[in-house]
């Protein structure tokens, strides 16, 4: 499968923070449509810190991953995790002072291959894949967030999700000197048409966005990607915390033989947030026809018990 790309579009915007811990790969200015991999990520940490965690994820990874797939290495998973590894091995030689407020950073991850497409993530910041051609989402990043698992166990409703005081804690980040080290969630596609939009970017982008802001802006087909990508800023100009982003608007898809035989697993991922919103409403839609279950039944105090353990487990994962 041959992809190529229009212009890939970025920004990288501080909010009403005092300094930008997002960091971009290539660097933002600095794509072009031949660039095959992007990595967005968001620092935590404090002043600093959070700057020196994302940056050092997204340069280690951005290097060695295009070294070898310029030599002519296939883009595996092993060799994705080869890159996570180097990555983690920079974040200690970076933390060899063993500061108490340890830096971390999310990390999200897109590459364009003879395979088609490799999406990989830790953390809160989201990868989209967009088909506003159909007014689709097909792809969206499911969030390692103590929210995201409370609203998933059905703990919270979706209006819920939205105020929820504790939205940043984050269950999975790229931190130093782990005794486990978090996965990163792995899904690759080859569903992919001319026109389609992968985007990458900071949580903070999402503070007044949805999903249907999205579609509506990317399915406008009066405006060119440099107005869409303007228009994004202005959606998210009063947005407090730092917001990044890659936009990569596919121009053309050539099949080639072997195509079917490349890893396809996006629509049926448990790390697609589509795949588990549909499957959450059919479990509600279950619960309230069968006549053993009550639907307006308050959570049982083992469900609360859950929720306050959850809490206090995350608790020093905040960003």
């Amino acid at each position: 499968m041959k992809i190529q790309l229009f212009p890939p579009l970025s920004f990288q915007e501080m909010g009403h923070r005092s300094n930008q811990e997002d960091a971009l790969w290539p660097a933002h200015g600095m794509a072009s449509s031949n660039s095959r991999l992007f990595i967005v990520c968001d620092g935590m940490g404090g002043h600093e810190h959070g700057e020196v965690a994302s940056q050092t994820v997204a340069t280690t990874m951005g290097r060695f991953l295009e070294e070898k797939m310029e030599a002519g290495v296939t883009l595996s998973d092993d060799l994705l995790r080869e890159a996570l590894n180097e990555a983690y091995n920079q974040l200690d030689e970076k933390d060899q002072q063993g500061d108490v407020r340890k830096m971390g950073t999310t990390l999200t991850l897109v590459a364009f291959h003879q395979g088609g497409a490799t999406m990989a993530h830790i953390g809160d910041s989201r990868i989209y894949h967009l088909r506003p051609s159909q007014r689709r989402v097909l792809y969206q990043s499911r969030d390692h967030s103590l929210v995201m698992d409370l609203y998933l166990a059905g703990e919270l409703t979706r209006e819920e999700v939205d105020s929820y005081e504790r939205k940043n804690v984050i269950t999975r980040a790229m931190q130093p000197h782990l005794e486990r080290r978090p996965k990163a969630d792995i899904v690759h596609t080859t569903d992919i048409l001319p026109g389609d939009v992968f985007m990458l970017c900071s949580d903070g982008v999402l503070e007044q966005l949805t999903n249907d802001d999205l579609i509506r802006l990317f399915s406008d087909e009066k405006s060119s990607d440099g107005k869409k990508c303007r228009r994004l800023l202005e959606l998210t100009a009063d947005n407090a915390d730092n917001h990044s982003a890659y936009l990569l608007h596919i121009a053309e898809v050539q099949q080639e033989p072997g195509d079917n035989d490349a890893p396809n697993d996006e629509s049926r991922s448990r790390s697609n947030m589509m795949v588990l919103e549909q499957q959450l409403l059919k479990e509600q839609s279950t619960s309230q026809t069968s006549p053993t279950r009550n639907p307006s039944r308050k959570p049982s105090t083992a469900s609360s018990t859950a929720s306050s353990w959850l809490s206090r487990m995350w608790a020093k994962i905040v960003k």
